[in-house]
């Protein structure tokens, strides 16, 4: 089935129906003219489809749980990635889907963000490439996607209405690129604007955000949806460049009489609804495939795949993991036996199948000795179940701990109070470490957890995230050495919640939030400052080794470069490292800058042995900063490092490359300081030729005082007159001039 329709064709009335839903569910269809109302539901990480189309709580019909995105962010993998995506997008096919409502790529800026479970990182260079991979993967089959939640939409708490205060500069470095990838890389079908304001303006009608960044600077032509009950103002939002209000409230009238009535122009009217239209007509070839059938067992390999690539070695001591069959262990913890595999909210999907560790190991035909340890719920710890499990633990070598957060603690609609885990769960590992036994903990959360407070009681420790329906299988085929883990953080673990950047303006209050800590996130701060971590960005061991050498820069263009390096499998088993690339700018700079931030990785599978060349191109962005003088990208003239390691914090070489710049200085004037014009490669000369042409005393006895030189160095010229007098100022007068002349000869 094909088609194509065409908002000429339409009536008003019809033109402004399109652009509110049919219902809860469904694009507003137009029989009369042949146009469908395709469904569109929730993801991100699988199908959630609500048995009843009239409610947004109703119990959705099963589908496939793919790990969240607190879990696949870790794999550091895009094409496992992209796979997860086709899986998700035949389910759709299935059950007449046409748009699925993710990934959501807003930044994981406090760990206490009740929804980072559905976001990939802090990092935005790695959230916005995996979350492409997974939009290609679904869009790759004719299903559209909805990136999400556009943009600075970082908490839950007030979030239907909270203004977040940020600059441009880190809207720009921090909080839109991964928007702006997937974009410019994938062209999502639709994009969904975020509840809150930013700035002062509400995203369902921020002009400058939908229209200006996004649609006139990116040069998006698809549609924007807002999300489920955002939109406060039909006709200011169209007028923003928001194409669908959902759910409908019914209004289309305010958008009939604000067109007849001159207040919004109907070619914008035109614009938007042509948008609807053309999605209507994308999808159409995959909702025309009727009665197809997706294989539930093979996508339930893609989830366990998915699943096992998700997991974070942080520690084996000694080498305790992996375990053999015939090794001398028991089982501790619920969620052993009652798995956290997905977080709350609109994302909660129910699963096809379930596979907790307890079921992977009566599949593998072991029988192992399991006390639950405490339960899920707030009450106080049962002493009866701590003694349990700690006679539990005596009678065996070691000890497989299953703890974390219980799925009260994460969802949509509220964020965290502590990142803590529940004081039973540590009380009993500490309870369980004075028995003797090896521990081995596995973590289940969806963002991270202190560990400090009782990572020296753990021999080894998996961060399990949350891994969805496969997630018990998964963990067994990593903990019996099936295959060797492979993950790497996508979110520092601090030592403490106070130690984040943002834990002073974080979630804000009186309807606001400040974004005062800049583009200092996660390891951009605590790389930056030295902060020490539980585990840094980027980290995750594996059961082999690897070697990173031969790194090799090379300048490409006034602001680019090649890079080139050798990673090598240097253990006995096969195995996987991701290969980090930070820049590290080295000179000094107006503005604060990260002390490098990662702008290229590569994951690459080797066996023992075995060496592969790894190579990067890197573009201007990657010695990027956003100027807010400019109101662009600028690109200094200097020396950059090129780190090249296995974390933020585990750098195997280092080269540095010199990069001209892009020679985008900025125009002075007689408000420029005297450093300023200094440090320019046109005013520098003007004014020293301006000062040592003149003959004052005074004029010269500046130029040889040190001292007085420091002092004035912050001062605008036009100031300067205030303390050297009219000397000075002639001296001043004349180079501005005389750089004017310059400039003018230059423009023509």
């Amino acid at each position: 089935m094909t088609a194509s329709f065409d908002v000429k064709n339409l009536t008003l009335d019809e033109k402004a129906s399109l652009t509110s839903g049919g219902d809860l569910w469904h694009l507003q269809a137009i029989p009369a003219k042949g146009i469908p109302g395709w469904m569109i539901t929730d993801g991100p990480h699988g199908l959630r489809k609500a048995v009843r189309s009239d409610t947004a709580t109703d119990q959705s019909i099963p589908s496939t749980c793919f790990p969240p995105a607190a879990g696949l962010s870790s794999s550091w993998d895009p094409d496992l990635i992209e796979a997860v995506g086709r899986a998700m997008a035949e389910e759709c096919i299935q059950e007449q889907v046409g748009v699925i409502l993710g990934p959501g790529v807003n930044i994981k800026r406090n760990p206490l963000g009740g929804r980072s479970f559905e976001f990939w990182s802090e990092d935005p260079l790695l959230a916005g490439v995996q979350a492409n991979s997974l939009v290609e993967g679904i869009q790759s089959q004719g299903v559209g996607t909805s990136l999400k939640h556009f943009a600075a939409n970082n908490q839950e708490s007030d979030r239907l209405r909270v203004s977040a205060r940020v600059s441009e500069r880190a809207m720009r470095e921090i909080y839109l690129p991964a928007f702006e990838y997937v974009i410019k890389h994938a062209n999502p079908w639709t994009v969904m604007c975020s509840y809150n304001k930013v700035n002062g303006v509400y995203s369902a009608q921020n002009h400058r955000l939908l229209t200006e960044i996004l649609r006139d600077e990116w040069g998006y032509g698809g549609v924007v949806m807002s999300e489920w009950g955002a939109c406060h103002d039909r006709v200011a939002s169209l007028a923003a460049g928001l194409n669908l209000e959902m759910p409908p409230s019914h209004s289309d009238d305010q958008i009939v009489s604000a067109v007849r009535e001159g207040r919004l122009d109907e070619s914008t009217l035109d614009a938007r609804a042509q948008e609807l239209l053309d999605l209507a007509a994308k999808a159409a070839p995959a909702m025309s495939r009727e009665g197809y059938r997706y294989d539930p067992k093979d996508h339930q390999n893609v989830a366990r795949a998915a699943a096992r690539e998700s997991m974070v070695l942080l520690a084996n001591r000694n080498g305790v993991l992996s375990l053999s069959d015939g090794d001398d262990f028991a089982v501790v913890g619920e969620f052993a036996r009652t798995p956290r595999y997905q977080g709350g909210g609109s994302s909660h999907i129910t699963p096809t199948e379930m596979s907790s560790f307890l079921d992977a190991l009566g599949k593998r035909g072991i029988e192992a000795e399991f006390a639950p340890g405490f339960t899920l719920d707030d009450a106080d710890q049962d002493e009866a179940l701590t003694n349990e499990a700690l006679e539990v633990a005596s009678r065996h070598d070691v000890t497989i701990v299953f703890v974390g957060l219980p799925e009260s603690t994460e969802s949509e609609g509220y964020d965290r109070k502590t990142m803590d885990i529940p004081a039973k769960q540590i009380k009993l590992l500490h309870g369980l470490a004075a028995v003797g036994s090896h521990l081995v903990v596995i973590l289940s959360n969806g963002s991270s957890v202190v560990t400090s407070t009782w990572q020296k009681d753990a021999d080894a420790i998996i961060e399990g995230w949350l891994l969805g329906q496969a997630g018990g299988d998964a963990t067994a085929d990593v903990v019996f050495g099936d295959c060797s883990p492979s993950g790497k953080l996508a979110q520092s673990i601090p030592v403490r919640l106070e130690d984040d950047p943002s834990y002073v303006n974080f979630p804000g209050g009186e309807g606001t939030v400040d974004y005062g800590e800049g583009v200092f996130v996660g390891y951009r701060y605590y790389d930056t400052v030295g902060r020490e971590v539980s585990f840094p960005f980027g980290f995750g061991l594996s059961y082999t080794t690897f070697r990173i050498d031969g790194l090799r820069v090379e300048a490409q263009g006034p602001c680019g470069a090649d890079v080139e390096v050798t990673v090598t499998n240097t253990g006995s088993c096969s195995g996987a490292e991701t290969v980090q690339l930070y820049v590290a700018p080295k000179g000094p700079s107006p503005v604060a800058r990260p002390s490098h931030e990662l702008r290229a990785f590569e994951k690459v599978a080797l066996q023992p042995g075995e060496s592969r060349k790894v190579s990067f191109d890197l573009d201007s962005r990657a010695f990027a900063y956003w100027s807010e003088a400019r109101h662009d990208w600028h690109v200094e003239a200097g020396d950059y490092g090129i780190e090249v390691g296995s974390s933020s914090r585990d750098i195997s070489c280092r080269e540095v490359v010199s990069i001209e710049g892009d020679g985008n200085t900025l125009e002075l004037n007689d408000f420029s300081t005297y450093a300023e014009w200094m440090a320019d490669p046109v005013g520098a000369p003007i004014l020293t030729r301006a000062q040592e042409g003149s003959d004052s005393e005074r004029v010269q006895g500046m130029l040889r005082n040190p001292k007085v030189l420091s002092f004035i160095q912050d001062f605008p010229l036009t100031m300067l007159e205030a303390f050297g007098g009219s000397d000075v100022a002639a001296v001043c007068s004349a180079a501005l001039a005389e750089y004017h002349r310059a400039r003018e000869a230059r423009r023509s």
